[in-house]
């Protein structure tokens, strides 16, 4: 009964054009109504009739006529429209849709084919950005069991499926059942009771047309889950799918379906089509046989003539307005379908208007006197049709595209019920074909009305819950990609969003949180001056650089002592004086390495060193040579003398300046950042350049060093008052042990320790040399001062 109104969007567009003076003036547009009964059969029934009958119901016009007809409209499933269009086209007839379909059912048949409502593959991207907008990737399809109905199932899993959205089931609703057998009915559509249960699946997409609803909610109202309390579920309804009742149906309501969201074809209210419908009347009218049909069904009266009427308890009276009756039965505001019949008839009369003002036909009407509407084939209308472009009533453009088809969009209406059985719908967004690819659909969250029985609002439809920030999904063996599992993220790896595929690893410079859903900067890895070992170390090295200073002044002062002058006073001052700069040197390896320090401070610190023991190698070789040269008739006599101790530090060191230079030359050291070695700091380091040139350095000090050794430990036990050979040899075994472990000590750090593992080194190792050599002759000179003299040393030699 509901689709009554189309039937009045009809007349009520007919009668507007026929009082319209600016169109078709001298002309009178009528119309045939026909009923299918969705059969096939009726259908091709109907078409042929209309074709080759010549009776007709013309309002408001009064003198018989030859029936002309112009264009078809209809009908409102594909079905019915392509059995029609099966002998239209072969007339060349214009027919004017007004339900949506599929476009591959279409582009067979576009040569006559008028689409006055978008073609159904337009919205559905518009379900997808639906159900992406409130995250629903878990959701139940039921679908028509029809040929469209297959197609549309096909379409819509595989677009969801590409856009991370599984389909939790899909079940097919057949086109009829036999209500008169309850049984037959509940057993039908029993295989749905389990998915409408399935609390993790809230939403349902529902295809079909009114016969589907119709089931949908009859299963609903008498089956099983009527008895359900908390059935709640998100219905999301196509085009075609209008809310109607009839029959036994009519005592029912709506209420499984309160808010639901429906895609609606575009309608705008038209003014004057109420007043239009409040004067229609079950009395007084003439050649609508579906009034009064209609008023028997919808008021439950009868209506009688005149002579009838006294015998007749329940007739009507004829003042029923259709107003009071429920929604489910009739609705007053004009719907999307029928909106569009309207639009169709407009645009039937304005290209009869723009064919009958075009040259040709004003020309062929000069000419002949037959040019008339009566002489008017109908393949003339598609020309005019297809350049057809007006604005109607209230203000909509209409136009045909190069496809023959409106571009109107879609509205988003939300089903609102109340208790009394009527309902309402708000229109809540809107589908626009002309926006942005995925910017089509605009939907606004607060106007939509949800059921009552969600935990949530809006509610959540998802096989799981989402893996947060710092896990990543996992998926389950058998189940759909949308049912998964949540593992944390490895160690270095993070996922800032929900439900990532994988976990990712942060930039060099940074490293993951705590919670692994972000990346934290690194902080810079360097031995600083500020920091408790920093301060540490370079406090040792100063006070070993002043202490060295002292014994360097205590020896300059007692220069002319014997303990002084016997073994070689210059090799003295120039071994304390490379000590100190050993102490000065280390300095460099501290604060944050820049290109001047990195250029040269491991070439500093090997050429110091190497000369500071080259002196301990020339202070042992003198000791042997001067006990050898005592020799009666010895020939090592001319050995003694600074000549060859000099030419001993000379030689060595510019062995070792010359091994720098060329490092420095071909592959010098620069500063680096070493981004992997630590996960939460950036090493800022000294790049060797050339790491063989680095331990080759180190190499030939320690070559120095064994060598210095070997001949100190040899001479330790030569009789001489002031023999250093011994105490050479304790202090080339610290230095040796010093740096046979840092080698090991010096590979197994990184970052900041590692150099001050080199620091410690530098330190310990010239506080070695220091303190072995050179403490025991400050003690003499400061506290025994009566062993420093001649006398002592020739007593001694006796």
């Amino acid at each position: 009964m509901n689709f009554y109104q189309h039937i009045l969007a009809l007349a009520f567009a007919v009668k507007e054009v026929n009082e319209n003076p600016k169109i078709l003036p001298n002309e009178t547009l009528g119309f045939h109504i026909y009923e299918n009964y969705c059969d096939e059969k009726m259908t091709y029934q109907t078409t042929l009739e209309l074709l080759f009958r010549s009776q007709g119901f013309v309002p408001n016009y009064k003198c018989g006529a030859q029936k002309n007809l112009i264009a078809v409209i209809g009908g409102l499933d594909s079905e019915s429209s392509f059995y029609m269009a099966d002998i239209l086209e072969l007339f060349k007839i214009p027919q004017l849709t007004y339900g949506s379909f599929p476009s591959e059912e279409g582009e067979a048949r576009e040569v006559c084919f008028y689409h006055t409502v978008p073609k159904e593959d337009r919205h559905y991207n518009g379900i997808l950005q639906l159900l992406l907008c409130f995250g629903w990737t878990w959701v139940g399809l039921l679908a028509v069991n029809s040929n469209s109905g297959e197609r549309f199932v096909q379409t819509l899993e595989s677009l969801l499926s590409r856009n991370g959205i599984c389909l939790a089931f899909i079940e097919r609703i057949p086109h009829k059942v036999q209500w008169d057998v309850i049984y037959h009915f509940t057993d039908t559509l029993a295989p749905m009771n389990g998915h409408m249960l399935d609390t993790k699946v809230s939403t349902f997409i529902l295809y079909g047309d009114s016969r589907t609803f119709i089931l949908m909610n009859a299963f609903l109202f008498i089956g099983p889950l009527a008895l359900e309390q908390r059935f709640s579920k998100v219905w999301i309804l196509t085009p075609q799918i209008n809310f109607a009742l009839t029959g036994m149906e009519r005592l029912w309501d709506f209420n499984f379906f309160h808010g639901a969201i429906s895609f609606t074809v575009h309608s705008n209210q038209l003014q004057g089509f109420r007043t239009f419908l409040e004067g229609i009347k079950p009395y007084g009218g003439k050649g609508d046989g579906l009034l009064k049909y209609f008023w028997d069904q919808a008021f439950e009266c009868k209506v009688v003539n005149g002579k009838e009427s006294g015998e007749v308890g329940d007739a009507c009276t004829g003042e029923e307005k259709l107003e009071s009756l429920p929604m489910t039965l009739f609705e007053a505001d004009m719907s999307g379908h029928s909106y569009s019949i309207y639009n169709a008839v407009h645009a039937v009369a304005h290209a009869l208007q723009n064919m009958y003002s075009s040259r040709t036909y004003v020309r062929a009407r000069r000419t002949s006197k037959r040019a008339t509407f009566q002489d008017l084939q109908s393949w003339q209308l598609h020309p005019f049709l297809q350049g057809n472009a007006f604005n109607n009533s209230a203000g909509d453009k209409v136009s045909f595209n190069s496809n023959r088809e409106v571009e109107e969009g879609f509205d988003i209406m939300n089903l609102v019920t109340f208790p009394n059985k009527s309902f309402f719908r708000a229109k809540v967004g809107r589908l626009s074909p002309t926006a942005l690819e995925e910017k089509e659909l605009t939907i606004h969250k607060d106007l939509i009305a949800w059921q009552t029985g969600f935990d949530q609002i809006p509610p959540l439809s998802e096989c799981n819950t989402h893996c947060h920030p710092g896990f990543q999904m996992k998926k389950k063996e058998g189940e759909k990609f949308c049912c998964y599992d949540c593992s944390l993220c490895l160690e270095g790896k993070i996922s800032r969003q929900k439900d990532m595929d994988d976990c990712i690893r942060c930039p060099e410079d940074e490293y993951p949180n705590r919670n692994q859903d972000g990346c934290l900067p690194k902080t810079m890895n360097f031995l600083s001056y500020e920091e408790t070992l920093g301060i540490s170390l370079s406090s040792i090295a100063a006070s070993c650089f002043l202490i060295t200073a002292l014994v360097l002044t205590t020896f300059i002062k007692h220069k002319d002592t014997p303990i002084v002058k016997a073994n070689n006073r210059d090799i003295t001052y120039a071994l304390l004086v490379s000590l100190s700069l050993c102490f000065l040197c280390s300095l460099l390896f501290l604060g944050e390495p820049n290109k001047v320090t990195c250029f040269f401070r491991q070439s500093a610190f090997g050429i110091i060193f190497t000369v500071a023991v080259s002196c301990v190698l020339a202070k042992t070789i003198t000791v042997i040579v001067a006990f050898m040269a005592t020799k009666p008739g010895s020939s090592m006599r001319k050995w003694v003398g600074k000549r060859m101790t000099n030419s001993i530090v000379l030689s060595c060191s510019l062995i070792q300046v010359a091994i720098c230079m060329a490092w420095l030359g071909t592959n010098s050291p620069f500063p680096d950042f070493d981004l992997q070695s630590l996960t939460e700091e950036i090493i800022v380091e000294c790049n060797e350049g050339s790491i063989i040139m680095f331990y080759i350095v180190l190499g030939y000090m320690g070559l120095l060093s064994l060598i210095s050794l070997t001949v100190a430990f040899f001479a330790r036990k030569l009789p001489d008052s002031f023999n250093e050979a011994k105490f050479i040899t304790f202090s080339m075994l610290v230095f040796c042990s010093v740096w046979v472990s840092f080698v090991p000590t010096y590979l197994s750090t990184k970052g900041k320790y590692m150099v001050a593992v080199e620091i410690f080194s530098v330190l310990a190792s010239s506080a070695g040399l220091l303190g072995c050599i050179f403490f025991p002759k400050c003690y003499i000179i400061l506290l025994k001062p009566e062993l420093n003299n001649k006398e002592h040393l020739i007593r001694r030699k006796k």
